[in-house]
């Protein structure tokens, strides 16, 4: 039985991307040093700086574009901290990160549903998807985007196939990706600013870590919830069978 099933591949579920990002830093900050990164980082700066105000508007439509064309934007998410910073750094991907997947939402939805709907057909990921979906709505556009449950992409595609409303859509895709997002743009500040200053910056490593168990804590409890729906629908249509 469906739901069932679902229950258990939610428990499954691990959120190992936020634990990567922090291996990930520290190995960075050890072979960065070591190569000697942060001269070509402050040249990666300065080519931003030159562009002036249309920097920012440069790296968000590179950012929509990867997300539209399905490339993995993490990698881009951390290049954010290094570039701008956590504070701004953070207010641009999510601009960045939310009009890329409203997009490719509107192109599902409107301009290239046939397209689309056969390159999920065959995906049992995007079958649970839309059935879940159909049943929670917005509790599974908000658990989807606080754990990896589905990669990125196919949600930004696969929820414009589904009978979530659009701005349910932007609203809980932006709210529950904004603690992803700085997890990463921190992230990668404390690795730009370890390299310029050789020196560890505690304060933002703390801010990262205690985003990673917020986000593990986040995805826990948003699990529960789900596994708790689960249940409750599972009660009902047990009842209505009876009868």
């Amino acid at each position: 039985m469906e739901p069932a099933s679902g229950g258990s591949t939610t428990r499954r579920a691990i959120p190992w991307r936020p634990v990567i990002l922090v291996l990930a830093v520290v190995a960075l900050l050890l072979t960065a040093r070591a190569l000697g990164l942060g001269e070509r980082l402050a040249e990666l700066r300065g080519w931003i700086a030159d562009l002036g105000p249309l920097g920012p508007f440069a790296y968000i439509a590179i950012y929509v574009a990867a997300v539209v064309l399905a490339v993995p934007g993490s990698a881009i998410t951390v290049l954010a901290g290094i570039l701008f910073g956590s504070v701004l750094g953070t207010v641009i991907v999510s601009v960045a990160s939310v009009s890329g997947a409203t997009l490719a939402f509107l192109i599902s939805r409107y301009f290239a549903r046939e397209s689309v709907a056969q390159w999920l057909a065959k995906n049992e990921k995007f079958a649970r998807l839309d059935a879940l979906t159909g049943r929670h709505g917005a509790i599974m556009v908000a658990i989807t985007r606080l754990v990896p449950l589905f990669p990125f992409n196919l949600l930004n595609y696969g929820f414009g196939l589904t009978r979530v409303g659009l701005w349910t859509y932007v609203f809980w895709s932006w709210l529950c990706m904004l603690p992803g997002t700085v997890l990463y743009v921190a992230g990668g500040d404390t690795i730009s600013r370890a390299l310029a200053e050789g020196m560890v910056p505690w304060a933002l490593v703390f801010l990262v870590v205690g985003l990673l168990a917020l986000t593990l804590a986040l995805g826990w409890f948003m699990r529960r919830y789900l596994n708790k729906k689960e249940s409750e629908s599972d009660g009902s249509a047990g009842a209505h069978s009876a009868r």
